[in-house]
């Protein structure tokens, strides 16, 4: 499998500085639904991804964000995201990225690029070799507790009073350092690969979100499982991804969130202020 990295990489380096192209231009949105952001960005870049994958390893199948999908019965089967971020990339905010990950017809993942063009950062990893970032060994953070840790999160783009994670957001910000919302699911798992965060969670994602993320944080010695600690499948709609020192903490804090108990009630802005006092 060694042989994909270079070529994933270089083909990721080609797909960020088209993006980078358009990002300056400041592109106009378009929606794929009441607010599903879509530019022309994401379908140049997910028509550059395909091309370059299939030239090369023609008999692979590729589920990608915008509508690609190619012989998804296929022995090994990529997962791309053209652009992961697309909201803060329309809004002129630099934080996406390009994700492709190589998955067996098993479901094992078995090599992940992920290339963030506004930084020059390029996370690869390869199962059983490890994770890098711009070559270098990478490995997650050694936290011990939730109470000393940063996270991430993220939030749907729509139907969002039907997503319970606000409430997630409001006692893991309280019972931690603080909970980050960059806007890119890929991101975050490469920040907990990196050490950046000690743990990230969301609800509702796809396997071209996840699938190169997840690898990451697998080699460089983390944790990823559902929220009760059951194995993470590509097709699971939930991500718990830590250093896995925290992670037992932070699963006996989700189920209690789950139940009900231990929340915090939201005090009033005169009992805040006199607090602040």
């Amino acid at each position: 499998m060694t042989a994909h990295l270079p070529a994933l990489e270089a083909i990721a380096r080609e797909a960020g500085a088209l993006l980078m192209g358009y990002f300056k231009q400041r592109v106009a949105i378009e929606y794929k639904g009441d607010v599903d952001l879509v530019t022309v960005a994401d379908r140049a870049s997910e028509r550059l991804l395909v091309e370059r994958l299939r030239a090369p390893w023609p008999e692979y199948g590729i589920v990608a964000e915008e509508g690609t999908r190619t012989d998804q019965n296929a022995d090994f089967l990529w997962c791309v995201d053209p652009l992961d971020g697309t909201t803060n990339f329309a809004h002129g905010y630099p934080v996406f990225c390009i994700s492709m990950a190589l998955v067996r017809k098993d479901g094992q993942i078995e090599v992940g690029v992920l290339y963030d063009p506004t930084r020059d950062e390029m996370f690869s990893a390869e199962r059983g070799k490890g994770a890098s970032l711009n070559g270098s060994p990478i490995h997650v953070s050694t936290t011990q507790t939730l109470a000393e840790s940063i996270l991430g999160t993220g939030f749907p783009s729509h139907k969002r009073h039907k997503n319970p994670n606000i409430h997630f957001y409001h006692q893991l910000t309280l019972r931690s350092h603080g909970v980050r919302r960059a806007g890119s699911a890929a991101l975050d798992l490469a920040n907990v690969a990196s050490g950046r965060y000690d743990g990230f969670w969301e609800f509702n994602l796809n396997s071209w979100d996840t699938a190169a993320g997840v690898l990451l944080v697998q080699e460089a010695e983390g944790l990823v499982t559902r929220f009760d600690g059951s194995p993470f499948r590509l097709d699971s709609r939930e991500v718990l991804a830590t250093n896995g020192l925290i992670h037992e903490e932070l699963m006996k804090n989700f189920a209690e969130i789950f139940a009900g108990r231990g929340l915090e009630e939201l005090p009033s802005p005169v009992e805040y202020a006199k607090e602040r006092s």
